[in-house]
């Protein structure tokens, strides 16, 4: 009995289920190590299947030695798309490890497992939010319907020609200014007093203020932290629609 068999099809599906993986091992919210491997795969290769139709037109079948190429250079772009993602997510991780700096938390610092961090209260609080906000908002519908649409605008086997990397680079070193942004207000405010701080003692070197200065800056910490908390939400999506400019940006969608 002769069973025919799609070659095309089965390569073509092959190399975009490669992507993903690499995408969702290394992107928030499924890089989280409370998605198992299974998991993961699972959703790779669902997603693959669901872009069937638009990665198997015109595509044709490959040798042995370039079709292996191929696998290396999906498994790269999906790595660098599922990056661009990671960073900017990371800004909010690291307004709170800003927040523990000036607030006092940073000498209860430890590292997070399921995160795969290494910060103390505020950091790990906001990354948890961030993830959970990712799944409640619909946000990560938006992030996977930006990684389907770079199928159209990087074919399959295309590798970094089609790739801005330039987009790469500005996405990394905006880390730092988007993280200030979301704790600037409490960074400000924690600034401010260490200065009225310095002033008293200055003033009276008796009353020894700044023995004071811990339990006030983590009062102020916790009181201003949760405005900076409630505000999570709006960052989070915007977050999530930088993410799709700078997919597109580096695809050139």
């Amino acid at each position: 009995m002769y069973i025919p068999v799609d070659l095309p099809w089965i390569q073509a599906v092959m190399l975009a289920s490669v992507r993903v993986i690499a995408f969702v091992v290394i992107a928030p919210p499924f890089s989280h190590k409370s998605f198992p491997g299974r998991v993961k795969a699972v959703i790779a290769i669902g997603l693959a299947l669901a872009a069937a139709p638009r990665v198997t037109s015109g595509f044709e079948e490959l040798g042995d030695v370039a079709f292996l190429g191929s696998l290396i250079a999906e498994f790269a772009v999906g790595a660098c798309l599922g990056f661009i993602v990671y960073v900017l997510f990371a800004a909010v991780q690291d307004a709170g490890g800003l927040i523990d700096t000036f607030g006092g938390f940073q000498i209860a610092q430890g590292f997070d497992p399921q995160l795969n961090i290494h910060g103390a209260q505020f950091s790990r609080l906001f990354g948890m939010a961030a993830i959970a906000l990712t799944f409640s908002t619909g946000a990560y519908q938006v992030i996977i319907g930006g990684l389907m649409s770079t199928f159209e605008s990087v074919p399959l086997g295309a590798g970094f020609d089609d790739l801005n990397i330039e987009t790469v680079v500005a996405a990394v070193s905006g880390v730092l200014v988007a993280a200030v942004q979301i704790a600037g207000p409490l960074l400000i405010v924690l600034f401010l007093a260490d200065i009225g701080l310095g002033l008293l003692t200055r003033v009276a070197p008796a009353l020894n203020a700044f023995a004071l200065g811990f339990p006030l800056k983590i009062l102020l910490t916790l009181t201003l932290g949760v405005l900076i908390f409630v505000a999570l939400p709006a960052t989070i999506a915007s977050l999530t629609g930088d993410a799709i400019h700078a997919i597109q940006g580096v695809t050139g969608g």
